[in-house]
């Protein structure tokens, strides 16, 4: 079985997947002029936007929400396999991806907003929701939903919570199965909770977890100064082919490191797409442009510090695919993954390094499995809306706390190649799905663009922008249009009754 999987990951994840990626984020880079760095400020200044309702949450809480399935065990462990495999230039392509994977982002996000559909009492939205109401090809949409739902369910879970296992037996000894026990307890008090009790716990979880890891790896590069500069150009020198150990595997570094960016900031893939739709924002670039600024937090800040910690430390191996033979071997027989990190903050930390990476790997998983459910969830929401089937929401749960409990007692590698399977699965539809659905996003960015210039706090009308079947936009126009005269009527009258 494992040997069937580890195959269908080689054929998934090879040179067409990340030729696909780099291609989209540079398309979508130069069709929005940047939109990811021209905005870089404006984005920080739109998470102070807390206007939440009973439909949707907060931008924030969205932002938070998306954050949490980005940044989780791929932050830690799965850098570390791509140092092992490409060597410390993949450190600079995860970067690279990550640059150019905010304009993909932005694009995802802001098309989820502009199809977002009202149901159960709030907003829902995704991939399969806009392929449906963009492309109109409603069969494509549910094959997508199932292939997201079967991803989020069933194949993804097991990495999160076999890494959170792993770390805790490894640091204080507690096995597998109380790991697992605990971890699937907490998980049920919050997914029957609801999407509140969800994002409400991200929003607090998720900034104090992201902001603690990148003080620890200030405090271990400050503790090994006199190595930075070393440390750099030998990341530089080996993404580029110039370092007479690396210079061989650049195209395993570009690999690799487009692999795991993939893989941690998802961007592309359509995870973020569906805590973006459930924001309550007044324009959907907004929450593109959030969302586009949490690739930034994923990727270029918590990503590589881990890479960063990892390499100034020395504490990693390099063996590239295929090979038996190490270029370089630091810490012989330890095998990539969290153990390389907690190695390297235990050189300044040396009883609390391995405890804080386990409490921060519970953190980073725990929230991502948060994220994971809620999307689970609002493909199945997509489905019964198709099928009519209300038991599924149930099952799914049922089936999510099974997974969880499974994935902690079985093998790592298992559990990472089927997670490769899901994320590779999902990049490829929802990639190509974005590309065709260009048009009515970038006439979005327009419109606001159009609306920020004239020095107004940009308000999404669809007709206006010129995009079509964004009904729940189309009503929130009318409201406002409606409230926004009854507002300029009462002050008429106030004034009349003055004058």
């Amino acid at each position: 079985m494992e040997a069937i999987v580890n195959t269908l990951v080689g054929y998934i994840w090879g040179n067409a997947l990340v030729i696909l990626s780099l291609g989209v984020g540079l398309y979508f880079t130069l069709a929005t002029r940047g939109v990811q760095f021209r905005y870089l400020i404006k984005m920080i200044c739109l998470l102070k936007e807390n206007k939440a309702s009973k439909e949707g949450i907060s931008s924030f809480q969205a932002f938070c929400l998306a954050l949490s399935g980005r940044v989780g065990v791929g932050n830690i462990a799965g850098v570390a396999t791509a140092i092992a495999a490409g060597g410390p230039g993949a450190i600079f392509w995860m970067v690279v991806m990550g640059l150019l994977g905010g304009a993909s982002a932005f694009i995802e996000s802001t098309l989820a907003q502009i199809y977002k559909q009202r149901s159960d009492g709030q907003y829902r939205g995704g991939s399969p929701y806009y392929i449906e109401k963009g492309l109109k090809l409603t069969p494509f949409a549910i094959f997508v939903a199932a292939v997201i739902c079967l991803s989020y369910g069933v194949l993804v879970p097991g990495i999160q919570a076999n890494t959170i296992a792993d770390s805790f037996q490894t640091s204080f000894n507690i096995p597998p199965v109380v790991t697992g026990l605990i971890v699937t307890l907490l998980m049920a008090w919050l997914i029957f909770g609801g999407v509140k009790r969800i994002a409400s716990a991200a929003d607090k979880i998720v900034p104090l977890m992201a902001l603690a890891y990148i003080v620890m790896m200030v405090i271990i590069l400050s503790s090994h100064y006199d190595k930075v500069p070393a440390m750099f150009s030998l990341i530089f020198r080996s993404a580029l082919g110039m370092d007479a150990v690396f210079g061989g595997i650049v195209g395993t570094a570009v690999s690799w490191g487009v692999r795991r960016a993939v893989f941690s900031n998802v961007a592309g893939a359509g995870e973020a797409t569906f805590s973006s739709a459930a924001a309550e924002v007044s324009h959907p670039a907004k929450q593109g442009l959030i969302q586009a600024f949490s690739i930034y937090i994923d990727t270029v800040l918590v990503c590589t510090a881990s890479g960063l910690m990892i390499l100034v430390t020395n504490m990693y191996n390099v063996f590239p695919d295929g090979s038996s033979t190490a270029l370089i071997e630091h810490i012989p027989g330890v095998a990539a993954g969290t153990a390389w990190t907690q190695m390297a903050v235990s050189t300044v930390f040396e009883s609390t390094g391995s405890g804080f990476v386990s409490v921060a790997v519970f953190l980073f998983a725990f929230t991502t499995l948060m994220a994971y459910y809620y999307i689970a969830e609002t493909t199945i929401v997509y489905l019964d809306r198709k099928l009519k089937y209300p038991i599924l929401k149930l099952l799914l749960k049922i089936v999510f706390l099974v997974i969880i409990f499974i994935g902690s007692i079985q093998s790592v590698s298992m559990m990472w190649s089927l997670g490769d399977i899901g994320f590779g699965s999902m990049s490829y539809l929802n990639l190509i799905a974005i590309v065709f659905l260009s048009k009515p996003a970038l006439r979005a960015l327009r419109d606001y663009e159009r609306q920020e210039k004239l020095g107004i706090d940009p308000v999404f009308d669809p007709k206006v922008a010129g995009i079509e079947n964004a009904e729940v936009w189309e009503e929130i126009s009318r409201e406002y249009q409606s409230h926004h005269q009854d507002n300029k009527q009462e002050e008429t009258e106030k004034r009349l009754t003055t004058e």
